[in-house]
C-alpha cells in the first residue's frame, strides 16, 4: 500500500472538482465518498442533491471562521492512498476503514480528538482513494503534521499486515521521485515504453557512467540526443542543468525539462561531480589515469568485458570486508557498470539488461555516504565498456558477456546480503530484483558458450573425464556430487582440461576459484566455475576457437611416443 501526501493547496473546490470529475483521461469512475469527518457530510457522487459547493463550504468551515490574517496561506491537505496491483479489490468499507487509519496516524484528525480537521475520502477507482482535509481544527487551532508522509507510511505498513496486502518496504528518503499519474497517462497516450522521467533518468544515468569530466558527461548527453539546459551563473561557472527528451511537450508544445536532482538525488551536478573527485586526487598525487583515458579501447568489448568482470570480483572482496563509505562507493559504481552494460549489451539481452540496471539504481543510493576514489576500478570498467562499443553477442564478446554477467550476479547479490545487514530494505528489495533479471540476461548470454564447452566435454576421451572428476572430489569434496549431477559439469570438464592444457594445476584452480566466494545462490555452480576458471587461467571465454582438448592430449601422447620410437631408432647398436 503506497500513501502519498501531495503539495498543499489553496482552493478546496478546486480539489473536489478533480476528485468528483472524469480525470485527466476518463479514468475516474462512480466517485463517491468512503468515510468523511461527518457521517452526514454530502456526497456530490451519490447524492443527486448534494454539490460540490456544499461539501466544499463544509470542509473549509473552520478556516473561514477565523479572521483573514490569521488563515494559513495552504490550508488544503491531500492523501492519496493506493493499493499494490495485485492486492485484491477492497470494499469501500474497507477503504473507510483505511482512510480513518490515515487521518488518525497522520494528525489531521487522531482518535478520540473532537475538535480534529474535516476531512473526506473519495474513492474514484477500485485500487485507491483519496483523502481530502482543511488543515485548521474545529478549535480553531492549525493541526501539528510534521512527519505526516513518515507517519502514513508507519501506519501502511500496519494496513498491510492487518489486512493481509502485499508487504511493501519502508522508504528513507533516498529513492528517486516516482512518475505522477499525468507522466504515466501521457506515456501510455503517446506509446512511450515508460514515462519521461523515467527514460530520461536512464540517459543520464548511462551517460554518467565512467564519465570523468563535464564536457565528456555532457558530450555523452548530446549524443543520447536529450535536449540540455545548463544553468549558469553571472560568473561564468556551471551550477546545474536540467534535459529533455526532444518529442515530450507541453500544451504550448514546449519541451518538458527535468533538472538533473529531480530526476535522481545522485544526478544533480554537484553529486555527478563527486563521481570523479578521485580521479582529480589521484592525478594531483601523481598517479596516472590508463591508457583508456583517451576513449579508445584497442581491444573491443571482450576485453572490456573481462577486465569488468575482474574489476566486479574485486569489488566483491571489498564489499565483503571494506567500512561502509568504501562498500557505498562500491555498490554505487557497480551500477555504473551495469547502466554502461545495458547501453552496449546485444539484442538478446538488452532487456532484461536494461531492467536489472533500472531496477539496481534503487540500490546505489543510501543514507551512508560513498567515499569516493576507492571505486577507481569498476568506474574504469564502466568506462571502457561505454568505450569499446556494442557488442555483437556472439564469438569471444558474446562469452565474455556472460562471464562478466555471472560476476554481476554475485556483486549484485552481495550488494543485496549488505543492505539487508544495515536495514536498507527498499535498497535491498531493488538488489534482488536486478538479480533475478541479470539471472534471465545470463540464461540468454550463456546459451551458445556453454553449450559449446558442453559439447567438448562430451567428446573427452573416458580417461580424461575420469581425471577431471578426480580434481573436482579433490578441490572440492563437499560439491563434488552436486556438481557431477549438473548439465554443466561436462563445460567445467573441458574447462579443466583446457586450463591443464594451458599449464595451471587444475586441482589448485578450483579450490581457489570455489574458496574465494560462496556458491550457493548459483543457479548452476559448474557454470559459476566455468566463467572464474575462465577468467583466472585467462583461458578464451569462446572456446569454438581452442583446439580440442581431447586431442591435444591425443596429441602429446602421440608426440612422446614418436620422441621415444625415434630415441630407440637413433640408439646406436652395439657391435655383435
Amino acid at each position: 500500500m503506497i500513501p502519498r501526501v501531495h503539495a498543499r493547496g489553496k482552493r478546496t473546490i478546486g480539489l473536489l472538482y478533480y476528485l468528483y470529475g472524469p480525470g485527466t483521461h476518463e479514468e475516474h469512475i462512480d466517485p463517491h465518498l468512503v468515510a468523511a469527518w461527518d457521517s452526514l457530510a454530502p456526497d456530490p457522487g451519490r447524492d443527486p442533491n448534494a454539490t460540490y459547493g456544499d461539501l466544499q463550504r463544509l470542509l473549509d468551515q473552520p478556516v473561514d471562521m477565523l479572521a483573514k490574517e490569521d488563515r494559513p496561506a495552504k490550508h488544503v491537505w491531500h492523501l492519496s492512498v493506493r493499493a499494490a496491483p495485485e492486492d485484491p479489490i477492497l470494499s469501500d468499507e474497507q477503504w473507510g476503514e483505511i482512510a480513518r487509519r490515515m487521518v488518525a496516524a497522520t494528525g489531521i484528525a487522531p482518535d478520540g480528538d473532537s475538535a480534529g480537521c474535516r476531512w473526506a475520502a473519495v474513492r474514484h477507482a477500485d485500487d485507491h482513494i483519496h483523502i481530502i482535509a482543511t488543515i485548521v481544527r474545529e478549535d480553531g487551532r492549525q493541526a501539528r503534521l510534521r512527519y505526516d508522509g513518515k507517519r502514513s507510511q508507519a501506519e501502511a505498513r500496519k494496513i498491510e499486515a492487518d489486512y493481509g496486502l502485499r508487504r511493501l518496504n519502508t522508504g528513507d528518503g533516498t529513492a528517486a521521485k516516482r512518475p505522477t499519474s499525468a507522466e504515466r497517462h501521457k506515456a501510455e497516450r503517446e506509446g512511450r515504453e515508460r514515462p519521461a522521467r523515467e527514460e530520461l533518468r536512464e540517459t543520464v544515468r548511462q551517460a554518467a557512467a565512467g564519465a570523468t569530466s563535464e564536457a565528456e558527461f555532457f558530450d555523452r548527453l548530446a549524443a543520447a540526443g536529450v535536449l540540455i539546459h545548463k544553468r549558469v551563473a553571472p560568473s561564468g561557472d556551471l551550477l546545474g542543468y536540467k534535459v529533455a527528451l526532444p518529442d515530450d511537450r507541453n500544451k504550448d508544445k514546449e519541451p518538458v525539462f527535468y533538472a538533473g536532482s529531480t530526476l535522481a538525488p545522485d544526478l544533480s551536478l554537484p553529486r555527478i561531480r563527486q563521481r570523479w573527485s578521485g580521479n582529480d586526487t589521484s592525478r594531483a598525487a601523481g598517479e596516472a589515469l590508463s591508457d583508456h583515458d583517451s576513449g579508445a579501447v584497442p581491444n573491443g568489448p571482450a576485453t572490456a568485458r573481462r577486465s569488468a568482470a575482474t574489476a566486479a570480483w574485486q569489488a566483491l572482496l571489498v564489499i565483503d570486508q571494506g567500512d561502509d563509505a568504501v562498500v557505498a562507493a562500491q555498490i554505487a559504481a557497480a551500477g555504473e557498470v551495469l547502466d554502461a552494460l545495458a547501453k552496449t549489451s546485444a539484442a538478446h539481452t538488452r532487456a532484461q539488461l536494461r531492467e536489472a540496471a533500472f531496477a539496481f539504481e534503487r540500490a546505489t543510493r543510501s543514507h551512508i555516504r560513498a567515499e569516493r576514489g576507492h571505486d577507481r576500478a569498476l568506474r574504469q570498467a564502466a568506462r571502457d565498456l561505454v568505450y569499446s562499443g556494442p557488442a555483437l553477442g556472439r564469438g569471444e564478446d558474446g562469452a565474455t558477456t556472460a562471464m562478466l554477467i555471472d560476476m554481476a550476479f554475485f556483486l549484485v547479490t552481495a550488494a543485496a546480503h549488505w543492505h539487508g545487514k544495515k536495514q536498507h530494505a527498499q535498497q535491498a528489495a531493488a538488489a534482488r530484483e536486478a538479480a533475478e533479471h541479470l539471472r534471465a540476461a545470463y540464461q540468454a548470454a550463456a546459451g551458445m558458450p556453454i553449450g559449446v564447452l558442453y559439447q567438448r566435454g562430451r567428446r573427452l576421451s573416458q580417461p580424461l573425464r575420469h581425471k577431471q572428476i578426480a580434481y573436482l572430489r579433490q578441490a572440492v569434496p563437499e560439491l563434488a556430487e552436486q556438481v557431477l549431477a549438473e548439465a554443466g559439469w561436462y563445460a567445467l570438464a573441458a574447462t579443466l582440461a583446457d586450463a591443464e592444457s594451458a599449464g595451471h594445476d587444475p586441482a589448485a584452480l578450483l579450490t581457489e576459484a570455489a574458496e574465494r566466494r560462496e556458491l550457493d545462490t548459483a543457479g548452476s555452480i559448474s557454470d559459476v566455475l566455468v566463467w572464474r576458471l575462465r577468467r583466472m587461467a585467462d583461458l578464451p571465454a569462446d572456446a569454438s576457437t581452442m583446439p580440442d582438448p581431447g586431442a591435444t592430449a591425443a596429441a602429446r601422447t602421440r608426440g612422446r611416443t614418436a620422441q621415444a620410437s625415434t630415441r630407440r631408432t637413433d640408439r646406436p647398436r652395439k657391435p655383435r
